[in-house]
């Protein structure tokens, strides 16, 4: 549908309420958003096991989650209006949330081929609610299925620190390494999409990129609220501060909310808005993606358990079934294949990946996108340029018989660049 259509048709957006309530051990939380005139959703969210809480100091946090969940569901007609009557903003704020959406969602505006959208934000009220003062203890580690959380749990672990895991919706590969890295009683959340949202999208209503982490920062203060942790240890990496391509003259970058741009905005408006005392940072922010891979090596009790490749995930708006394995097609899986490869053993990535990407000639064409040589960087979470570059020239110098993406590098690629200062820089 055309975006032009869908904003003058559905004008204004509606955070109208939210909900929540102790049942049993768990707390449930839910929305309503309506898009006028006609349309609306009710997504939900279950903490689970949570202990004794007084629930009426969680009210700020929970409107707040409820604001950073609007914008999956915003997104699909970019209404120009968005009306807060679930609580009340004030200009500070509603400019940190426009901040949010135009950066955030700036990859949606280019798949779409849109303008990039600042919607107005009408309010009832202007007075902010204070920020909470905690007094927690310990970390909460956000674990995914990836390789960068299993680094930060095992650095953790090693010095000893008081840790607690938490995933949202977890998938096998995330239940696999807590359990492997002996997190016990783990923080399970539960998210559920509202299936209308899905229905739109099948009928071409707008659908695409969602700022994800920035989701996760708002569900982990709560999270850590709740379960009284000071500590919020992300395993967001340097390399995600670069962009991908620029867009009407901006910059894009698929990984904003990953971003150290992002981490510190947020930090400072957790701790006006939200809670004074929770500290929410990057355990892994000085480190490069490649130097990550090379810390994970040392773990190989991890590799028959971490899966990156969101293709594994997918579901086409609710048409098809996760695969829940590496597809090995695409350029998430043949960047974390190629930054370990200088790492591992090749029988060991070959049990991880079930074949040598480096010699499957389609995948020629991701490969010169990631180096810079072709279009722009994938949008995946990807290193940068110039890790791609020390990647496939580390195993280019490891590999004996070179397959067909090695070769290609070694006779077209090698030349063009100080490779060895490369890897002197990133420190491999």
């Amino acid at each position: 549908m055309n975006f032009k259509n869908l904003r003058k048709k559905y004008p204004r957006f509606v955070y109208e309420s939210y909900s929540y309530r102790i049942s049993g051990k768990d707390l449930k939380i839910s929305f309503v958003f309506k898009i006028k005139p006609d349309i609306s959703f009710n997504p939900t969210l279950v903490i689970r096991n949570i202990p004794k809480v007084n629930v009426i100091k969680l009210d700020n946090l929970i409107f707040q989650l409820g604001l950073i969940e609007m914008i999956s569901y915003w997104k699909a007609t970019c209404s120009p209006l968005i009306e807060i009557k679930a609580g009340s903003l004030n200009k500070e704020q509603i400019n940190f949330w426009q901040d949010l959406i135009l950066n955030g969602m700036s990859q949606f505006f280019f798949e779409n081929k849109m303008p990039f959208q600042k919607p107005k934000f009408i309010v009832g009220k202007t007075l902010a609610k204070p920020s909470l003062v905690m007094g927690g203890k310990g970390f909460l580690v956000p674990v995914g299925g990836g390789k960068d959380s299993v680094v930060t749990l095992e650095l953790l672990k090693k010095n000893k620190k008081d840790i607690l895991c938490f995933s949202l919706n977890p998938t096998d590969a995330a239940k696999r390494i807590m359990r492997i890295a002996g997190c016990r009683r783990p923080i399970i959340v539960e998210r559920k999409i509202d299936g209308k949202l899905l229905q739109l999208n099948r009928k071409g209503f707008l659908n695409g990129h969602t700022p994800f982490s920035a989701y996760l920062a708002f569900l982990s203060v709560l999270s850590a609220v709740i379960f009284g942790k000071k500590y919020i240890a992300l395993s967001n990496e340097r390399s995600s501060n670069e962009g991908n391509v620029k867009y009407l003259g901006k910059t894009i970058n698929h990984q904003w909310s990953k971003s150290f741009e992002f981490e510190r905005k947020f930090r400072k408006y957790s701790r006006k808005y939200l809670v004074r005392d929770v500290e929410y940072f990057s355990f892994l922010r000085p480190f490069y993606e490649i130097q990550i891979a090379k810390m994970f090596s040392k773990y190989p009790k991890y590799f028959p358990a971490f899966l990156s490749c969101n293709e594994a995930y997918k579901t086409a708006s609710g048409t098809k079934r996760p695969t829940k394995r590496w597809c090995g097609k695409c350029s998430k899986c043949l960047f974390v294949f190629a930054i370990l490869y200088p790492f591992l053993k090749e029988k060991e990535l070959l049990k991880i990946f079930g074949k040598n990407l480096f010699e499957d000639k389609p995948l020629l064409p991701i490969m010169q996108q990631l180096i810079g040589e072709r279009g722009f960087k994938p949008f995946e979470c990807v290193g940068t340029k110039k890790e791609s570059l020390a990647a496939f020239y580390l195993s280019l110098k490891k590999s004996k018989d070179l397959p067909i993406l090695l070769k290609y590098f070694k006779e077209k690629i090698l030349s063009k660049y100080s490779l060895k200062s490369l890897e002197k820089e990133l420190n491999l």
